[in-house]
């Protein structure tokens, strides 16, 4: 086996982009995006989502899959997860696509993510395909705490994830921000927090 086909099958690194509405989710995907290392990223999105993409986009291969500046692929989950990432792989292995090194599914901000990681590490043909990688939920320093409160979807959210980013800290008091890492921290303690401001 050559180094390039065993390249081939490594599993696809994937990480799941969460977190509840408002809390920056679509803003720390801009910033990563624009990142080199995810210049061969291929972008799930969740059609229902309030996703602000549009000024990345510079043309649609098909009706699904469009092209970025940044060099990512951007898709929208229009059946299910399963379909969506098989077709992707489908498009890839094919060549009627750009390869892509890593996949990034954000979610809606409504969402409980356990659904999708269900769906990644247990389905027989896609754990041979991708390898999740991370869980990143983002966290409104702001509304973080009445949000936790009102919405059991973040608490689930901040709950899975193996990285937390504090969004809006420079917009919140630093000690709203400090007690919502506190709570967070309990809720999640093997979590590592980033400060995305």
């Amino acid at each position: 086996m050559s180094a390039e086909s065993s390249l081939a099958e490594m599993p696809i690194p994937l990480s799941v982009l969460t977190g509840f509405l408002g809390s920056g989710k679509t803003t720390l995907l801009n910033a990563l995006l624009r990142d080199d290392a995810f210049s061969d990223a291929a972008v799930i999105i969740n059609e229902f989502g309030e996703v602000g993409l549009d000024h990345l986009l510079v043309e649609t291969a098909d009706e699904n899959i469009m092209e970025m500046s940044s060099g990512c692929l951007c898709c929208t989950i229009r059946g299910d997860l399963i379909n969506t990432l098989d077709d992707l792989l489908r498009r890839r292995d094919d060549g009627s696509i750009m390869a892509f090194n890593r996949v990034v599914i954000e979610t809606t901000g409504l969402a409980d993510p356990a659904p999708v990681l269900h769906t990644i590490m247990n389905h027989p043909y896609l754990v041979r395909r991708y390898r999740l990688e991370s869980v990143i939920a983002t966290a409104d320093c702001v509304n973080g705490s009445a949000t936790l409160d009102a919405h059991a979807e973040a608490v689930k959210q901040a709950a899975v994830a193996d990285r937390i980013v504090l969004t809006k800290s420079d917009l919140a008091r630093a000690e709203d921000t400090e007690a919502l890492r506190q709570r967070l921290r309990r809720l999640n303690p093997a979590a590592r927090f980033v400060d995305g401001h």
